[in-house]
């Protein structure tokens, strides 16, 4: 299901979908590292290394961040959203 279909969300629940989806991916530090990291560039390994995570734990942030429409997978590279690019806006 693509993100278009939340933000033009025609249910008052299917706007509660999204906005409880995309507020668990963004409220957690870990995951609001992770986006800067993703933003400037950095693979899947760099991220690993700098954050000291293992690998399932990355795996389990990045389904988080895209099921929260914060970023999505282009070929082998994640690649921030709009919706993800909200780590500008705030600090932590």
């Amino acid at each position: 299901m693509g993100i278009e279909k939340w933000v033009n969300a025609k249910t008052l629940g299917e706007s509660e979908e999204y906005h409880k989806r995309y507020n668990y991916a963004i409220t957690n530090s870990i995951r609001r590292k992770i986006l800067r990291l993703i933003d400037d560039g950095r693979t899947e390994k760099e991220i690993l290394s700098e954050l000291g995570l293992r690998e399932n734990q990355l795996q389990y942030h990045l389904k988080i961040l895209e099921w929260g429409f914060c970023i999505e997978q282009r070929g082998d590279k994640w690649v921030i959203t709009k919706e993800g690019k909200i780590i500008d806006k705030i600090k932590g």
